[in-house]
């Protein structure tokens, strides 16, 4: 590496002003959920252009949870869940019961087909769980006519797609019954840890912040800053612990404000990519089709087979050179709980048995320096030329 310090696959992007946000925030008494967690729920809501409800929550698995609680999925009833997608897409639908449907990937975005969804249809399918992969989103208008054809509740895993259009529609403000984003260290919006559960529907809602919080039927916030006493509480429902810090929403908020340029910051450093490695044997990640249409969460390269190294030893040796790199994602139908539960045979998802072998992650996060980028560049460009 010479004198040059590793770069990292990832980093968030922090400035003063989040550190001096939860400075504030610690100074101000408020550790756990409070004015933050309250005025984050209401900037979110502006930002995604819609005045649905935003609940905000602990992590994004824990938005899926509560949704597909909220909806009433339950033991016998059958998800659609693409196999590119992280374990928790998945792995919230066996919370209640419920059996998730492995479903294969489109070649070109690595996005649910929506045929090979088709395919999976029952009697018992009540749902999907459509998952925006590096954040470029699924096509509004086929999840929609998808989903209203055969009359399934969606539940989209928008963890990668903030914030990002289609059909220039904002994602979150869109016809489904939950969009569930994620504020982990390494997403787009980074809070540490954290998410935000959106719906428009006003019985998912509800149900989803009483058992947001244990099941008690009075919001935390009003009883802990009532003038009145209000010792007083009621369980109605046996819930979970997943409420959102005020100080992760106190960086939430700040990184809200930040969050188009962010993302302007990586669109750069994709186009950058895009051109660099245009004459390499490899398969570039699909772009977006509208303005404002990708938020580059993840830029995934594909190494043709005639590439002079394979995927894991690109990823070593980009290692040895001070690049960090990654795989997004190992699919579900490798991993042994569903490989085994399941009885899911690679051949029976061919596209992404395949294009697993040839994907790797490339660093593309907001506060890389130029210099971050060419270096990246030049690396990747010794190693495939």
């Amino acid at each position: 590496m010479g004198q040059h310090s590793f770069i990292p696959f990832a980093l968030p992007d922090i400035t003063e002003a989040e550190i001096n946000a939860v400075t504030d925030t610690v100074r101000s008494g408020w550790l756990t959920t409070g004015p933050n967690a309250a005025a984050f729920e209401d900037e979110f809501a502006a930002a995604v252009e819609t005045d649905a409800h935003c609940i905000s929550v602990n992590s994004a698995t824990a938005g899926l949870h509560l949704a597909v609680e909220a909806l009433g999925l339950t033991s016998g009833d059958e998800v659609l869940v693409p196999t590119w997608t992280f374990t928790s897409s998945a792995e919230i639908v066996r919370y209640v019961g419920a059996t998730p449907i492995v479903v294969d990937v489109d070649p070109q975005t690595l996005n649910i087909d929506f045929a090979a969804a088709a395919e999976k249809l029952t009697d018992r399918t009540k749902a999907i769980i459509p998952v925006h992969f590096a954040g470029l989103p699924v096509p509004r208008h086929e999840l929609d006519t998808f989903a209203r054809t055969h009359q399934l509740a969606v539940i989209e895993d928008a963890a990668h797609a903030f914030p990002v259009r289609s059909d220039r529609t904002m994602i979150g403000s869109g016809a489904s019954d939950a969009v569930v984003f994620s504020f982990y260290a390494t997403k787009t919006l980074a809070a540490g840890e954290g998410g935000m559960l959106v719906t428009a529907n006003d019985d998912i809602a509800n149900r989803a912040r009483v058992m947001r919080l244990h099941g008690i039927s009075r919001d935390v916030f009003d009883r802990y800053t009532s003038r009145k006493p209000s010792w007083q509480y009621d369980v109605v429902a046996p819930g979970f612990k997943y409420n959102l810090p005020d100080t992760s929403a106190a960086i939430g908020r700040v990184q809200l404000e930040r969050a188009v340029e962010m993302r302007q910051k990586r669109s750069a450093i994709a186009d950058r990519y895009l051109q660099a490695f245009a004459d390499l044997p490899v398969q570039l990640p699909s772009g977006p089709t509208e303005p404002e249409g990708h938020s580059w969460h993840l830029f995934v390269l594909r190494l043709h087979p005639e590439a002079p190294i394979d995927r894991d030893t690109f990823i070593q040796r980009c290692a040895d050179k001070g690049v960090g790199c990654s795989v997004h994602f190992i699919p579900l139908h490798l991993h042994s709980y569903y490989r085994d539960t399941y009885n899911l045979k690679p051949e029976d998802y061919p596209v992404a048995s395949k294009q697993f072998q040839h994907a790797v992650s490339l660093p593309i996060w907001s506060a890389m320096t130029a210099e971050q980028v060419e270096r990246v560049i030049t690396v990747v460009r010794s190693l495939l030329v």
